[in-house]
């Protein structure tokens, strides 16, 4: 059963459609923190995932203190065998209505010179966590008959990115994921999205080792797809992404990925760079 509302929250449309509890993955940084917000505001109660309990504590308790809701935590790594598992044990005995699939992290660079371990963590945490995920909470919203999925989709998804082939690889999967689950689902009283921007403002870029220009802000991010959830099955949030997707929207694919591989050259070119040959000193 669903516990009764507080008279104390907000009557949100979101509450309504997808409350009271909300699970956000990815919580302390960027895009999952600016979704753990909006929620929050929202009146909806949490249960943020990421790696670091510090930070994690740090969130919730801003979210507590501004916003008077339920906040607990699950400090896992999604990118090891047993992090998905923990979620689904934290979150038996609440009332789920929402997933935000936000977790994830990027490569860049040419393939054969990147590290497989870090490209086949992140390809767990991208896609097989999300998939564990979405099995088994879309599984929880169906037998409820209503609930809400938001799974990162990215732009970099609708074709071949070189120097950041498996990462573009993987949202693509996620992209493709979410438009079939829509269908699916939407029987069953199940919402999802695919939230797809472009360059981000957050720490993404720096653990991707790229350097990025114009950025969409991540509370732009979360603010767009939470309208669109529902609406629309897959949203371009922020001006700069709906500005990048036009440019794009009408090339064949082939030409998209030539566009990509200039964009991605500009964003990595200093990977290139030679090392600095250290001199010895005259004193």
């Amino acid at each position: 059963m669903r516990t009764s509302p507080s008279s104390a929250r907000p009557d949100t449309p979101l509450r309504r459609d997808y409350g009271p509890v909300a699970v956000v993955t990815g919580a302390t940084e960027g895009i999952g923190r600016a979704f753990a917000h909006q929620i929050a505001a929202a009146g909806l109660d949490l249960v943020l995932v990421a790696r670091r309990q510090g930070a994690l504590d740090e969130v919730a308790e801003n979210l507590r203190a501004r916003h008077g809701v339920r906040v607990e935590s699950v400090a896992t790594d999604l990118g090891v065998g047993d992090g998905v598992h923990r979620v689904m044990e934290a979150t038996a005995k609440l009332d789920v209505g929402l997933l935000i699939a936000a977790a994830g992290f990027g490569t860049s660079g040419l393939f054969l010179d990147g590290d497989i371990e870090s490209e086949s963590s992140m390809l767990q945490v991208n896609c097989d966590a999300v998939l564990r995920l979405t099995h088994h909470f879309g599984a929880r919203f169906a037998a409820r008959g209503d609930g809400g999925v938001v799974l990162l989709s990215s732009i970099v998804a609708f074709q071949g990115v070189p120097r950041a082939a498996h990462y573009a690889a993987t949202k693509a999967w996620v992209q493709t994921f979410a438009e079939g689950l829509r269908h699916e689902w939407r029987p069953l009283g199940v919402d999802v999205v695919a939230c797809a921007p472009g360059p981000v403002k957050s720490a993404f870029a720096a653990r991707a080792n790229m350097r990025m220009g114009a950025t969409v802000d991540p509370a732009t991010v979360a603010r767009e797809t939470l309208r669109s959830l529902g609406r629309r099955g897959t949203v371009r949030p922020g001006a700069l992404t709906k500005l990048l997707e036009s440019g794009l929207s009408l090339l064949p694919r082939f030409a998209r990925t030539r566009i990509m591989r200039q964009v991605m050259a500009g964003m990595t070119k200093h990977q290139d760079a030679p090392t600095p040959v250290p001199t010895r000193s005259s004193a």
